[in-house]
């Protein structure tokens, strides 16, 4: 899967609030989003080794068409191997939506916070927003994460046809054409769950500015 944007992390406030007895709404809504941001750390790893992966499966790829057809031992070999590595893809994408779930359960936690913001309505809007935009990133992973799922199912089946001695040349490019097409929709709602992640940063910026919390943020 083609890398997600990673959500800014904002740090400081920790000693700030430490001294406090009490947290405001605002400092609230700020440790469960910082909490989220950390959660989706492993998203974010899982993004990277599935990256790897995804190279170490294109070049078998290669190697397969590349083969001639008296080759078929080879090509059989290959695609075993190739198979192998989808089926790691498919570990890591489970990984990955564990994360992304433990993740938009903290942040669930931030909506309820938002009627106790007194008197700044700026803070206010711009709380509002970012859960309404979060909620649609989330939602929108979830069918990413099925369209990636389904490419996989989609790959595994390439691979097993690569291994038939007498396949039909028709039969190949017609689940090479489906699977391309199966990942221009995956690149398509990755595009927009990358804005949505852009988004995102800007109003949690927008939010802690508003609500006067003296932070210090950093983009990875």
């Amino acid at each position: 899967m083609i890398r997600k944007s990673a959500m800014v992390l904002f740090l400081g406030m920790v000693a700030f609030l430490a001294s406090c007895s009490g947290q405001s709404a605002q400092e609230e809504m700020y440790d469960h989003l910082e909490k989220t941001v950390t959660l989706e750390d492993a998203f974010k790893e899982q993004q990277q080794q599935l990256s790897a992966l995804e190279e170490e499966e294109q070049q078998l790829y290669s190697e397969i068409i590349n083969s001639s057809k008296d080759e078929l031992n080879t090509i059989q070999e290959l695609s075993e191997e190739a198979i192998g590595i989808v089926e790691e893809r498919k570990e890591k994408l489970k990984l990955e939506s564990e994360s992304i779930q433990s993740a938009k359960e903290e942040f669930n936690k931030v909506a309820p916070l938002i009627e106790d913001i007194e008197e700044n309505e700026e803070a206010r809007n711009a709380a509002e927003e970012l859960v309404t935009v979060m909620d649609k990133r989330y939602s929108n992973y979830e069918e990413l994460h099925a369209a990636y799922k389904e490419a996989l199912t989609m790959d595994e089946e390439l691979y097993t046809m690569l291994k038939e001695e007498n396949l039909q040349e028709s039969e190949l490019r017609s689940q090479v054409s489906d699977i391309n097409e199966k990942y221009g929709r995956v690149m398509e709602i990755n595009e927009t769950f990358n804005e949505q992640t852009e988004r995102f940063n800007e109003l949690k910026k927008e939010f802690y500015e508003a609500s006067d919390l003296n932070v210090d943020y950093n983009e990875s």
